[in-house]
């Protein structure tokens, strides 16, 4: 038997906290994907989900990441930095819209306001130049300039509040 690692222990909390806000009907799971890449030594957990709400689909996905480094950093704390044992933590949200050149910054501006100017954002949209009556697609990430560690596990959960939160608030721009 070994002991599980930070990603695991963040991975099963972070899981727990989904599911129990599927079961309660407050989200909908739609995906999950368990990766572990052997041949870099690096792991993957993602999970998507959507609300239950009226309107355009909006599809949020949770991602953390460890690689080699950080598996070495907890394992082997004597030959790295502590500092390294942690996961990378992405957070992604989808919204299928009108083409609209301003809903773009609207959605970005209203994720900025929930999770800070601290955050890096990043958008691609998307659309059929031919089909300007298709819908756009647009994709915005979320990522943090660190390493989350183990300790902050509690405020690992209590992000999928703000994921939940964001999804209402993206709701009230209009599309």
């Amino acid at each position: 038997m070994f002991d599980p690692t930070a990603f695991e222990n963040m991975k099963v909390v972070m899981e727990g906290g989904f599911y129990d806000r599927d079961l309660d009907g407050e989200i909908r799971i739609v995906d999950r994907n368990d990766i572990l890449n052997s041949a870099k030594m690096s792991r993957r957990y993602d999970i998507t989900f959507k609300d239950n709400a009226e309107g355009p689909e909006i599809f949020c996905t949770f991602t953390m990441e460890a690689g080699l480094d950080n598996l070495a950093a907890e394992l082997l704390p004597q030959g790295k930095s502590g500092k390294l044992a942690g996961c990378r933590i992405y957070v992604k949200f989808i919204i299928k819209h009108q083409i609209d050149s301003q809903a773009s910054l609207q959605i970005r501006e209203v994720l900025r306001h929930i999770w800070g100017s601290g955050r890096k954002v990043e958008q691609t949209v998307k659309y059929h130049p031919e089909n300007m009556k298709a819908l756009a697609e647009t994709e915005t990430v979320i990522s943090f300039n660190r390493l989350i560690h183990e300790e902050q596990i509690d405020d690992l959960n209590e992000m999928i509040s703000y994921m939940t939160a964001s999804m209402k608030a993206l709701r009230k721009i209009h599309f």
